[in-house]
């Protein structure tokens, strides 16, 4: 290490443990891209400092988003010259590189390329190492929503077939349920239900949204086999939940009539309608729109506990 260095620094090793790739792809990304370490050892070592990891982790963002390894390359050095302390680092970066089909991740093409291979325990494996690796919320963004879409139209349009959907979406289902601890304490004091709106087939947005809460220690009401109209009215007056969310991906099973029949009185709970399907419906003033996951887990959040 530098003696004129007061920064930690890593060797390349521990850096590649840290961003979850391979050695070699960080002597690459070195090699053709410069984005190499800038420390120096006192022998042939060269380590990263604070700086080269957060460019690397930038790095890795471009590359989720779908850009090419060239492209995020000079994106991030463009971001974080080599020039630049790690006291300048962007906390917020501009904007990535626009994406193009399934991101070019190493985890992403290693997770398709098991589902392909109907490898479940391969894919099984991959989504638990990726989910403690960097939580339920990016797991879902960067890795596991992308494979699902791209299985579901195919890498060139081409559809990978119902088998491999089916045993993807079996897969995803089993990690996210082992990512939903059994809260002892929850911070919230009634829960939260979620229930696709009847008819809906997608459920595994809300076995995400589940654990996302579980991860914020927020108790839920999970309802994987969307409740047909009278049993939701059911579950809303002997439940007690605090808030209500409808998961809706298609417009053929969106009704706002639904939030009518929550039962009026006390306990006030807060109704929430979420996914795309319900883009196009006029929604009842007290029911409120939510975006994509993340988005939804800190809004749910907020309006619970004020946080």
């Amino acid at each position: 290490m530098n003696a004129g260095r007061a920064e930690p620094t890593m060797p390349v090793a521990a850096v590649a443990r840290r961003l979850g790739i391979a050695p070699s792809t960080l002597r690459t990304w070195d090699r053709r891209y410069g984005l190499g370490p800038g420390c120096h050892t006192g022998g042939k070592h060269r380590r990263y400092g604070p700086t080269d990891i957060a460019r690397l982790e930038l790095m890795q963002r471009a590359l989720l988003r779908g850009a090419s390894t060239a492209e995020a390359a000079r994106y991030c050095l463009d971001q974080v010259p080599k020039s630049a302390p790690p006291a300048e680092v962007p906390a917020e970066p501009g904007p990535l590189p626009a994406a193009h089909g399934l991101p070019d991740s190493t985890t992403a093409r290693r997770l398709r390329a098991a589902a392909l291979a109907l490898d479940s325990w391969a894919v099984q494996r991959t989504l638990a190492e990726t989910i403690a690796d960097v939580g339920v919320t990016t797991a879902w963004e960067s890795v596991i929503e992308p494979v699902q879409i791209a299985l579901g139209t195919g890498w060139h349009g081409s559809p990978a077939g119902t088998e491999v959907e089916y045993l993807f979406g079996e897969c995803v289902l089993a990690a996210l349920v082992r990512a939903t601890p059994v809260l002892e304490s929850p911070r919230n004091q009634r829960p939260v239900l979620l229930s696709g709106a009847p008819g809906e087939r997608d459920v595994l947005p809300l076995y995400a949204l589940a654990a996302c809460l579980a991860e914020r220690r927020i108790g839920t009401q999970l309802f994987g086999d969307p409740l047909p109209r009278d049993a939701l009215a059911a579950a809303m007056r002997r439940g007690a939940p605090a808030a209500v969310v409808l998961l809706a991906s298609s417009p053929v099973v969106v009704d706002a009539t639904l939030f009518a029949d929550d039962p009026r009185g006390r306990p006030r709970r807060r109704l929430f309608a979420w996914g795309p399907g319900w883009c196009r419906a006029p929604l009842p003033d007290r029911v409120e729109a939510l975006a994509d996951l993340r988005t939804a887990a800190a809004r749910l959040e907020y309006v619970l506990l004020g946080q």
